[in-house]
């Protein structure tokens, strides 16, 4: 029996006591002492957020497939845990083995966020691993990052040994192979990072240095090791059909905010969306196919017991055999009882139709997520969604039963104007009109009840909008206080509600997205000043960070509301993820033009994803 890392009294008297102490459904069993490679996969938020993300559990039961690894999770601590572990020094613990993980050979850590910055230093600093790479030794586990954050790692590229460009299903048995031959041959740590930098998805940022131009923009990234490659390229499962795929997912104790099975039906998005970061780095689109979905659905809830399944997409409605699918699927879970969510779903009158049939019994409410109030912003943005599109999937989801509309818009994109500003909310009123117009008096069941919901436009990486400017504080909270005061002129304003985001949060993930490397000693102050668990509003100190950003030197202006110029050096420019900069550049002007892009399907845009040889650049090629 596992000797449990916490004390009984300890767990008792901590928040979720069951977020530390493993043992869950499906939770792999392996003795350490008989495995080669002992990885620690850490996701570094809270347990709740962790155990809901799809690609922890694929890296999981990808390694523990191999009988030589042990792939085991960490989480960051609670706030109230995180105090204890300092005051009594109990070292960060893997929740398999609960062993430290400053045992472990690896400690891997998906960056999906980049407000969980600080909480990387926090997992480092309570494993007792010096936060600096350069500072590591031998005794220390190779700290890897991967995850979309991974395509800008500059910002925190001092932390890390080894970052990991693309899906973790194709390198990771390879790279490990080159750690047990390291081993097996007395090699250093160093000996295995250079030949880990051989891999040509490995990025290891001490084999790179920097040089900047008296603007601050970079000059140069040149490599300093003859293994270290000049660009490292994006690696991508090609036969996503028989990719590795976890059948026994793991089941938590606890409540998460996504306990559910997860069938993942494709992977990357035909759309062209401008602001979207997961779309461009995630190209090209590759699909599943119907047998195989319907065999790991199966399987999932056989395997877990779980009372709901959810599909996993970019673009749920762009998947080719949804409708067979979505028909299976309904043939199975109602024998079982079991729920199906649909996200990501485009409001049409086929996904209509395929709600009504899932959702047959209570409606719940329905979403849109239009991005802009204005067609002129959408066509900017490249939405591929027209206001009669809107407003015609408004009226067949009224006349179909909903109600309740969840809404959702972006604030601050490039080119935005006050008339496009004020957009959101006549959209808002004309689907609230749409709705008394086309439900009779007598079959409501009370008043339309929308809910518009406004983020604030990051520009990230590998976007055509990595070039524009962004948006202070105050010009995000003045827009947002514009919609807020439009909403109260409205006819139907009883029916309609308006949420918007914190803006200085959203001003510090722009920092962090399109950061450098002179970024690490402001995330360092950060965390030296107490900072942690940013992405939290109730953990979140924007004195902190105003007082680290001042100490360090860092200039806002330039890494946030400046607007890039069309041959600037990008800190991430050394990738290539298959999306050439070209492209990105032309899209960029055709932004600015509102000239709308085709879909993949419709239209090839010769964006330069096919390069990698395969889906939908190739579906009607076979």
């Amino acid at each position: 029996m596992r000797e449990l890392a916490l004390s009984d009294e300890i767990l008792m008297k901590i928040e979720k006591p069951a977020r530390y102490i493993g043992g869950e459904v499906n939770m792999v069993k392996k003795n350490p002492k008989n495995v080669d490679v002992r990885f620690a996969m850490c996701f570094p938020d809270v347990y709740d957020i962790g155990m809901s993300h799809l690609g922890i559990q694929i890296i999981y039961d990808l390694l523990n497939k191999r009988e030589d690894i042990y792939c085991e999770r960490v989480y960051s601590p609670w706030i109230d845990l995180d105090k204890i572990m300092r005051e009594k020094n109990i070292p960060l613990f893997a929740l398999e083995s609960q062993e430290p993980v400053k045992n472990f050979d690896f400690l891997g850590i998906t960056l999906q966020y980049e407000m969980c910055y600080t909480n990387i230093l926090q997992v480092l600093d309570l494993s007792g691993v010096p936060f600096m790479s350069k500072e590591r030794t031998e005794e220390d586990p190779i700290v890897i990052g991967g995850g979309p954050c991974a395509y800008n790692p500059e910002p925190i590229a001092d932390f890390f040994d080894i970052f990991y460009m693309g899906e973790g299903e194709t390198e990771y048995y390879h790279l490990i192979d080159l750690y047990k031959e390291n081993k097996k041959k007395g090699g250093s740590r160093i000996d295995f990072l250079e030949m880990a930098a051989t891999i040509s998805c490995m990025y290891v940022p001490m084999f790179y240095d920097v040089s900047y131009h008296e603007d601050g923009t970079i000059k140069e990234m040149i490599p300093n090791n003859p293994n270290a490659q000049k660009i490292v390229k994006k690696d991508i499962v090609l036969d996503f059909d028989h990719v590795s795929y976890p059948d026994k997912p793991l089941v938590p104790f606890t409540k998460i905010v996504q306990d559910r099975c997860v069938l993942e039906i494709q992977r990357g998005c035909i759309r062209e969306c401008r602001f979207c970061q997961a779309g461009s780095v995630y190209k090209p689109l590759r699909e599943k196919s119907l047998e195989t979905l319907k065999r790991i659905a199966l399987t999932q809830l056989e395997s877990t017991g779980q009372d709901e399944i959810s599909l996993s997409s970019l673009s749920t409605s762009d998947y080719s055999k949804l409708q067979e699918l979505i028909d299976f699927l309904m043939k199975e879970c109602k024998k079982k009882n079991i729920n199906i969510s649909l996200p990501s779903l485009r409001i049409d009158a086929f996904s209509l139709e395929v709600m009504s049939k899932v959702q047959d019994v209570k409606k719940s409410s329905i979403t849109f997520a239009p991005e802009a109030g204005t067609q002129r912003m959408r066509n900017v943005i490249n939405k591929g969604l027209t206001e009669e599109d809107i407003l015609n999937g408004a009226k067949q989801a009224f006349i179909g039963g909903w109600n309740k509309v969840k809404l959702y818009f972006m604030l601050g994109q490039p080119t935005e104007t006050n008339e496009d500003v004020d957009g959101i909310m006549d959209l808002c009123e004309k689907i609230a009109e749409l709705y008394y117009e086309t439900v009779p008096k007598e079959e409501r069941h009370g008043k339309c009840q929308i809910t518009a919901s406004t983020s604030f436009f990051v520009p990230k990486p590998f976007t055509p909008f990595q070039w524009a400017s962004m948006c202070t504080a105050d010009q995000f909270l003045d827009k947002a206080h514009r919609v807020n005061d439009k909403l109260k002129t409205l006819l139907n304003r009883k029916s309609i509600k308006y949420n918007w985001h914190e803006s200085d949060i959203s001003v510090l993930e722009g920092l962090l997205a399109r950061g450098d490397r002179r970024l690490s000693k402001t995330i360092l102050r950060v965390y030296e000043k107490g900072g942690i668990y940013d992405s939290w509003s109730e953990c979140h100190d924007k004195n902190i960070w105003k007082e680290a950003i001042e100490e360090t030197g860092v200039d806002l202006d330039f890494y946030i509301t400046r607007e890039r110029t069309d041959d600037e050096i990008f800190p991430w420019d050394f990738i290539d993820t298959g999306v050439t900069k070209s492209f990105l550049l032309r899209e960029w002007h055709n932004a600015k033009d509102e000239k709308v892009t085709p879909n993949c399907r419709m239209q090839c845009s010769g964006c330069g994803a096919t390069s990698f040889g395969g889906g939908v650049c190739f579906e009607d090629k076979n």
